[in-house]
């Protein structure tokens, strides 16, 4: 048996490899699950580099940045939220796939067979095709897929626009596997599958000739991520574009693709990112008569209504002309400045949090998530230009020095602390003026 703290090794050239699904099986095949490297985590300071590169890049080649900060910013924040939840127990994919493998499983492929390794590539694709389909057919499950679509720009940083609840069904296209994979090889592949399409979320790269036949590139998931009528419910696939071309599903890039949701919603808060679709299922059900029609409500596709067919009518769709102006902030530079400031420092205790968690007691690490949410919804609210959201940031920023005094916050260097308690004092002082102004001028609000 492996030593599993050996496993945890990772080295530089794994590191870029395992962006793009360039790995061995005799570097990646794991007996226990224990033993495989969180290789998503390791790959962070990978999706900062590229996504910098990718800045200077579109700077180069259009004259300006490929994507606005605030979306950008809205698309990290969806990222982390999505991840806040594996601070306290193991992602439901593991679990439910563990519990199958444990108790249900007809046979034991090798672990350390090349031939296992490719068959769980193939496996875990086609499953993620199938999932990924029915996320877009299922009304209830695009309630948690519309997260990662609802972007109106096309860039590295929309890769980390996440779902919190999209794991909760994805797991189910995954199951069948665990007949026969060993969990350790299912992990590795559960992993590269999603570090392969980050870095097909952009328009730095054009065509990759004839490996667009076989591959998932960014040109055919642009088409993926459009609202043009041509690109409504096309090209699925993670890493093989040959399942959508079986499955009729395929659609190459032809006219300029315009990116969103059909009906975008005009927010950097990162609750209404996250679960708007459920409070229109919701409305939309109790509004719907008929039993029957509730059902579908649910379980039909998201344009479905009475009358129409399973996936709605393309035709209700609206027409984009190719000149829509995505929605951004209405903020001032200089309130950008202070807000990626903001996001900064709550980046790094993001990382330190799970760098940490295994000393950190449970009430820390429920502080801790607490303020990381509570620090992205003022973020949102700050960018959305909310009435409330100066009274937010005041409180915000009284949580973290509450915190900071109480010692469930800390900076990655102590030296910071003192530093850091009188920033956010002055910001406390600023933004409890404009709090007080606001009131006075308009209470109601």
């Amino acid at each position: 048996m492996k030593n599993p703290e050996a496993q945890q090794d990772v080295s530089v050239s794994q590191r870029i490899r395992v962006m793009f699904y360039v790995m061995k099986p005799s570097e990646t095949s794991f007996q226990t699950l224990e033993e495989v490297p969180d290789y998503v985590r390791k790959a962070t300071p990978f999706f900062i580099s590229l996504m910098l590169l990718e800045l200077v890049v579109g700077w180069i080649r259009k004259g300006k940045p490929p994507g606005g900060l605030d979306d950008a910013l809205t698309s990290m924040s969806a990222g982390i939220v999505s991840q806040l939840p594996r601070l306290f127990y193991r992602s439901i994919e593991l679990t439910s796939y563990v519990y199958i493998w444990e108790n249900y499983r007809l046979i034991s492929l090798p672990w350390d067979s090349p031939w296992t390794w490719y068959l769980t590539f193939l496996g875990v694709d086609f499953g993620y095709y199938w999932f990924h389909r029915m996320a877009h057919e299922v009304n209830i499950m695009w309630a948690g897929h519309q997260t990662h679509h609802s972007s109106e720009g096309y860039n590295l940083s929309t890769a980390l626009r996440q779902s919190v609840l999209q794991i909760y069904t994805s797991w189910i296209f995954y199951s069948p596997l665990a007949l026969f994979i060993p969990p350790s090889v299912y992990a590795v592949h559960l992993q590269f599958n999603l570090l392969y399409q980050f870095w097909i979320h952009t328009e730095v790269i054009d065509n990759l000739g004839p490996l667009e036949l076989i591959l998932n590139t960014p040109s055919h998931h642009r088409v993926h991520h459009g609202r043009n009528r041509y690109c409504i419910d096309k090209n699925f696939a993670g890493t093989l574009i040959i399942w959508d071309r079986i499955f009729g599903t395929f659609e190459a890039e032809n006219e300029k693709v315009v990116y969103g949701l059909t009906h975008p919603i005009n927010t950097f808060e990162p609750f209404k990112v996250q679960f708007h679709h459920l409070v229109n299922i919701w409305t939309t059900f109790w509004a719907t008569p008929g039993f029957f029609n509730k059902f579908s409500v649910i379980f039909k596709g998201p344009g479905w209504g009475p009358g129409k067919p399973r996936l709605g009518l393309i035709e209700e769709i609206p027409e984009v002309e190719g000149k829509e102006v995505p929605f951004t902030s209405s903020a001032s530079q200089l309130l950008k400045i202070y807000v990626l400031v903001q996001f900064t420092l709550i980046l790094a205790f993001y990382e330190e949090t799970f760098a940490d968690k295994a000393v950190l007691s449970q009430v820390s690490l429920l502080l801790r998530v607490c303020f990381i949410i509570l620090t992205l919804t003022s973020i949102g609210f700050l960018l959305d230009q909310r009435p409330k959201a100066a009274v937010l940031e005041t409180l915000r920023c009284l949580v973290f020095l509450g915190l900071c005094r109480a010692g469930h916050l800390k900076p990655c260097f102590s030296s910071l602390s003192f530093a850091l308690e009188i920033f956010f004092s002055i910001c406390i002082a600023f933004w409890g003026v404009r709090s007080v102004k606001q009131l006075v001028s308009d209470p109601w609000r």
